[in-house]
């Protein structure tokens, strides 16, 4: 049965109740653009989300070389046909009137029209320039979590193999970053231990500082179904905003920012004190049991309450909420990863799984998830830092294979260091060691944090700037040269999502004028630098999608990301598919350490680890002394206050996230007409307790300054938690008068004008969530309201008066109609 929704109003549409243990029922969500009927669609084309982490599978419609809408595909395990407001409408971004059709070039300090033959010219040479007279330490990568995984293994190799150069990092540092290196932590390895499915499985989902809902819309989908199921979950949310997870929880924690490793530390000690562990499982498979207890022993709920600011007795109902559990899953994004102790909060997280035992089993694991569509694949392929196939920088062994692979020295491939992260590369090029920064499908003057400091730095006349996008970003208003990319729809590749599904992505359009795929671009360079390996053949040997994905499948035989056993045919048919899959696993793996931890013995780790605190890089021989056997690793860390505090100039906390209609800095969703009606510029966000307080109203226009910089919006009043204020982080310039940053008619309107410069010790990720804040008012909002949606975290205390989020229609069915819907890629 047909029916229309509005999915802007509506944005996780209706209810199929799903009982524990059961399969989740299939439900196709559809949109075709206006006049468009589904018989009109002369084929539809193999796909996956783009704007999410997710994996969505879906598949494009297209008449006449167009794209005219998007369907869920019923059978792929990732949403079972669901798809979420960003999956329904974003596609529309594609056809925008100001796509980059032509490369542009630097005349006279203004950006032209050009070919591209003098576009790669002016980046060959000056890349060549610089080799001779600097070394390979004078150029550095910065690419994306959206491009596709054959894409960031080719940019792997010509950065490390071909230039020479440590400095290759992904926005993914900004976001997801500690994702990883919380798993290498704990588990000696990234790679998520858990599945989606568990969704199905669990009695207690415990989401910490993770806002599922308006960031992977389609598993809050899921759980939304199981609570009206049989045998529905009990939820545990910790976040201090309002969530629409928040609201359906049992149990709601809502700590100061900046304390969760003192909000974990005190669960642990409940659980610990009542033993709720599972003493079997944590003496055969983990390691570091009693230094935790001891790290414990005195941080009671009264304790913890002093400090994040919840009360001592919700602490240990948490506490019993975790411990009562049959099978508990986890997730962390945001709220810890952009936070105060990242990775010591995310692994403390997994501490409570590895002492509990959950792990292994159906609705029983830890989703330490990603933001980006495709952040997986810049780990997995070495494009964030780390070495493709999870190989350890630190093991001569791990690095002797990978020159193997590409048939070059060891000496060649950089490892005399830690790989260079993101904000230490950017320091490089303020201090004019870098000298060029090639910036592929990323906004980093709207997403790093201190954004005058940025601007400051892209601006320089020494510094070479290229940048690779969709359209002229502010970003992209800084650089030498601009090289047009193709995007999702226009290319072919494979992604994988969060729970190691990869999908297939075929081409279903061309792309715009002479827009180029990255992976062209890329082995474009390749080629014209003349990279080549030990033996004097070409080192990068492949020419399409298809023969990069089987080279890296070569790259990544034995590893714990191991796609030997994946064809593109298989994923044509199949669908998505998590790895690892190869000779022991052909049809995928659902879950990781189903008996115990398998990828943390010294020889095959990923990561020797760090100590949570300072940073510092354990020694083989450190790791070899704890772990031996590769056991799960049970590191501790004690509380430490921020290094930003309010005070009586900056007396609020500054937090900055995500809404659900958004994506990273809206270069998509910004020109898909009902994504940017329903949040169509920045906002602030106030408690009630404080809006009072202070005699702000609804609407009011306001500043925000910290030490760094200025915004101002629309105020929204919410249900925040009070001394806390929020700022999406996707608005910056483009869409102004100013186009790349702020100017004498356009204030400040990037959250990022405010954040401070600082980041995780051990993750190196920026700590957006961490400033202090002053708000002041500007002028009354009398007739005005926020643009803030009021479906979301962002709904008012007050909803009387506000204009309703709504203006996104879209159908969905129950059930796949017929079998043409069950065929991935198939026609009707």
């Amino acid at each position: 049965m047909e029916s229309v929704d509005d999915r802007i109003a509506n944005p996780w549409g209706g209810r199929v109740p799903h009982r524990r243990h059961g399969c989740w029922p299939a439900r196709v969500d559809m949109f075709l653009a206006e006049g468009v009927e589904p018989a009109m669609v002369q084929k539809w084309v193999q796909a996956a989300s783009i704007l999410h982490s997710d994996g969505d599978a879906m598949d494009i419609a297209v008449i006449d070389g167009r794209m005219v809408g998007v369907r869920g595909r019923a059978t792929d395990r990732v949403n079972r046909g669901r798809l979420g407001p960003k999956d329904l409408f974003g596609w529309q971004a594609n056809a925008s009137p100001d796509r980059l059709t032509r490369p542009l070039v630097r005349e006279g300090g203004r950006l032209v029209e050009s070919d591209w033959e003098t576009a790669m010219s002016r980046v060959v040479s000056r890349s060549r320039e610089l080799l001779a007279d600097r070394g390979p330490g004078s150029l550095g990568f910065y690419t994306s979590g959206q491009l596709f995984l054959e894409e960031y293994y080719t940019l792997a190799v010509l950065a490390r193999a071909g230039i020479g150069t440590n400095h290759i990092d992904g926005n993914t540092r900004l976001c997801t970053s500690t994702a990883a290196e919380a798993l290498k932590e704990s588990f000696g390895c990234d790679g998520q231990p858990g599945s989606y499915d568990d969704i199905d499985h669990a009695d207690v989902i415990a989401l910490f500082g993770h806002n599922i809902a308006e960031t992977q819309p389609v598993q809050w989908m899921r759980i939304l179904d199981r609570l009206e199921g049989a045998e529905p979950p009990r939820l545990l949310c910790v976040d201090p905003r309002p969530t629409q997870v928040a609201r359906r929880a049992a149990v709601r924690l809502a700590p100061r920012v900046g304390t969760n490793v003192a909000v974990l530390n005190a669960l642990l000690h409940e659980i610990i004190r009542t033993d709720r562990v599972d003493h079997a499982y944590i003496e055969a498979h983990t390691v570091g049991y009693e230094k935790l207890t001891a790290q414990v022993k005195d941080c009671t709920p009264e304790w913890a309450a002093g400090i994040c600011d919840v009360p001592a007795k919700r602490l240990g109902e948490a506490a019993e909420l975790l411990g009562s559990a049959d099978r508990l899953l986890s997730t962390v994004l945001q709220g810890f990863y952009q936070s105060h102790q990242a990775t010591a909060a995310a692994v403390q997280v997994n501490n409570l799984h590895l002492i509990r035992g959950m792990l292994g089993r159906p609705g029983a694991g830890v989703l330490q998830m990603n933001g980006q569509p495709t952040a997986q694949n810049t780990r997995e392929c070495g494009a964030n830092g780390d070495l493709p196939g999870f190989r350890n920088w630190q093991n001569d062994a791990h690095v002797a294979d990978l020159a193997e692979v590409w048939n070059v020295e060891p000496s060649t491939i950089p490892h005399y260091a830690p790989p260079t992260h993101a904000m230490q590369m950017f320091r490089y090029a303020e201090q004019g060691s870098i000298r060029m920064l090639w910036i592929s499908g990323t906004n980093p003057a709207v997403s790093l944090p201190e954004l005058a400091r940025v601007r400051s730095i892209l601006a320089q006349e020494r510094l070479f700037v290229v940048v690779q996008d969709l359209f002229l970003t502010e970003t992209a208003q800084f650089a030498d040269v601009v090289l047009p990319a193709a995007t999702w729809g226009e290319k072919t590749g494979t992604f994988t999502n969060a729970d190691r599904t990869v999908h297939l992505s075929a081409k279903a359009v061309d792309p715009p004028g002479q827009a180029r795929p990255d992976l062209d671009i890329f082995l474009d360079y390749a080629a014209q630098m003349g990279f080549r390996d030990k033996d004097g053949g070409p080192l990068i040997t492949w020419r399409s999608p298809e023969s990069a994905f089987e080279a890296w499948k070569r790259c990544s035989v034995g590893r714990p990301c191991d796609y030997s056993g994946l064809t593109y045919a298989k994923l044509r048919e199949a669908g998505g598919i998590q790895w690892p899959v190869n000779r022991q696993s052909p049809d995928g793996t659902e879950r990781l350490y189903t008996e115990g931890v398998s990828w943390a013995r010294p020889d095959v780790c990923e990561s020797y680890g760090k100590d949570l605190v300072t940073g510092a890089a354990d020694s083989e021989a450190d790791f070899r002394a704890v772990n031996p056997d590769g056991k799960g690793m049970i590191k501790v860390a004690g509380y430490l206050p921020m290094h930003e505090h309010p005070d009586d100039q900056y007396p609020y906390q500054l937090t900055t996230g995500r809404t659900l209609y958004h994506f990273h800095t809206r270069t998509k969703t910004g020109r898909a007409p009902q994504l940017n009606n329903a949040a169509p510029d920045v906002w602030v966000e106030i408690s009630e307790t404080d809006a009072v307080a202070q005699g702000f109203g609804e609407g009011d226009l306001v500043e925000v300054r910290s030490r760094r910089g200025t915004l101002r919006g629309r105020l929204r009043i919410t249900a925040l938690r009070p001394g806390l204020l929020f700022v999406p982080f996707h608005y910056g310039y483009w869409d102004t008068p100013a186009g790349s940053g702020p100017g004498p008619a356009t204030p400040g309107r990037a959250a990022n004008e405010t954040t401070v410069t600082d980041w995780d010790p051990a993750s190196k990720q920026p700590l957006f969530k961490t400033a202090s804040a002053a708000l002041t008012l500007v002028e009354r909002g009398t007739g005005e309201q926020s643009p803030a949606p009021t479906t979301t975290a962002s709904a008012p205390v007050v909803p009387a008066g506000v204009r309703a989020t709504v203006g996104g229609r879209a159908a969905h069915v129950s059930q796949a109609p017929d079998p043409a819907w069950d065929m991935p890629g198939g026609n009707k």
